[in-house]
This record gives C-alpha cells, sequence and structure tokens, in this order.
C-alpha cells in the first residue's frame, strides 16, 4: 500500500468469509484503510468495505429502475424446492415453481442450475418487502395461443399418461398442452378407475374428440380407437 505494508484479516477480503485466499497472492486489489496507527507503524485494511459499498449502489439502482412487465438477464443463485433465485444486477429475485415453464416441474433442477444465464420477465415488484418475482416461462411462446392450428378433432396423437382423477386420466400433448381422457373414453371395458387400465408415465395413442383453446382444454379418447381396430 504506497510502499508501506498492510494487513488485511480474512474476513475483511470478501463479503463471503473465505478461508483460502491463495488463489489471490501477487493480485492487486482496491481497499479501504479501516485502522492506522502510525506510531505503531500498523495498517488494516479492508476489500469487504468497497465491496459492501458496491453491492448497495447496485442495489440502489435496481430498485430505483425495476418494473413489473421489464425483461431482464440474470444468473440463477440457488434452487429451492419452491423455485430458482436470480440475480438480476444485485438484487434476487425469484422465479416460482410455477413460473419456470409452461409445462409440469416437479423440482427446478429439471429447468435451471445454479450459474446459468437466463432471460427473465419482471411479474411483480414490492419495495416495501424488498421481493421481486420473475417469470421464465413468459419468454417462451405460450403453447396454447396456437394450439388450435397444431390439433383439429379427429386427430390420432401420442399422449403421456400425467396423472389421475375419479373422473379419469389427464395427458400431456406436448409440454404446456394438457388435455382429459374421461373414465368413459379410457377403455371399451367397464373399469372403476383409470389405473385400472393405465399407468403413470406410459405413453398411448388418443384420439382428440372435442378442443377448446381458449379454456385450454382438449378431450381426447383412447376407447375410440380400440373399437376402430376391433371393426
Amino acid at each position: 500500500l504506497m510502499g508501506i505494508r498492510a494487513f488485511m484479516p480474512a474476513s475483511q477480503f470478501d463479503i463471503r468469509y473465505s478461508e483460502d485466499l491463495s488463489s489471490y497472492m501477487n493480485t492487486k486489489v482496491l481497499v479501504n484503510v479501516i485502522e492506522y496507527n502510525p506510531e505503531k507503524r500498523k495498517v488494516v485494511v479492508s476489500r469487504k468495505v468497497l465491496l459492501k459499498k458496491e453491492q448497495e449502489a447496485k442495489e440502489k439502482a435496481v430498485w430505483e429502475t425495476i418494473e413489473a412487465g421489464q425483461r431482464l438477464t440474470g444468473e440463477v443463485k440457488r434452487l429451492t424446492d419452491f423455485g430458482a433465485f436470480v440475480d438480476i444486477g444485485g438484487v434476487d429475485g425469484l422465479i416460482h415453481i410455477s413460473e419456470l415453464s409452461w409445462s409440469r416441474v416437479k423440482h427446478p433442477s429439471e429447468v435451471v442450475k445454479p450459474g446459468n444465464k437466463v432471460e427473465v420477465v419482471v411479474l411483480s415488484v414490492d419495495k416495501e418487502k424488498k421481493k421481486i418475482s420473475l417469470g421464465l416461462k413468459q419468454t417462451l411462446p405460450e403453447p396454447w395461443t396456437t394450439a388450435g392450428d397444431r390439433y383439429k378433432v379427429g386427430d390420432i396423437v401420442d399422449v403421456k399418461v400425467l396423472r389421475f382423477s375419479n373422473f379419469g386420466a389427464f395427458v400431456e400433448l406436448e409440454p404446456g398442452i394438457d388435455g382429459l381422457v374421461h373414465i368413459s373414453q379410457i377403455s371399451d371395458k367397464r373399469i372403476s378407475k383409470p389405473a385400472d387400465a393405465l399407468n403413470i408415465g406410459e405413453t398411448v395413442k388418443a384420439k382428440i374428440i372435442d378442443i377448446k383453446p381458449e379454456e385450454k382444454k382438449i378431450s381426447l379418447s383412447i376407447k375410440e380407437l380400440i373399437e376402430k381396430t376391433e371393426e
């Protein structure tokens, strides 16, 4: 430091404590003098203080300019069961698991990983509570907007069985497009529940018997294909 030896405690090197600083040997860094005693020839410096000031300045700039509807680029920092936290320039925002993809997601790791660079849409901002909600799927086309162009009544499609209800089986035609096979349309035999004829995760052929893209509804029949084969 200007020809004078100064001491920097490991706790003052970074915002997050790091025990091993060997990789920074012989590296020039900007620091703040936090203690100076000329009689003892003692100088203590801190890099952490400068980093905190820089971080605070970045956070202030984000909060002053951010608003719903903006498209931003960020970096995925960490994942939880309910979503992914993304650094958007000094402030973390949350992409809820329901906003990661148009298709059903069991865990955020299916879509993103820490370190990924992602483009997101700001869904909402609460400056008082310091909360930012982000969306990833909003940067991609919404599948239902063009479903009517791709699917027609009478089409035979491959579908994946997703889950059961008392009244039928929900199936996936493509990521983001689910349909329903009513229990009466699953088999040509009488069944008491969908699991009597189908398995979760299996892929089967089904016929589209009704489609309402504006309501995000597609009805399908497996039974009609069975009956047609038998004929």
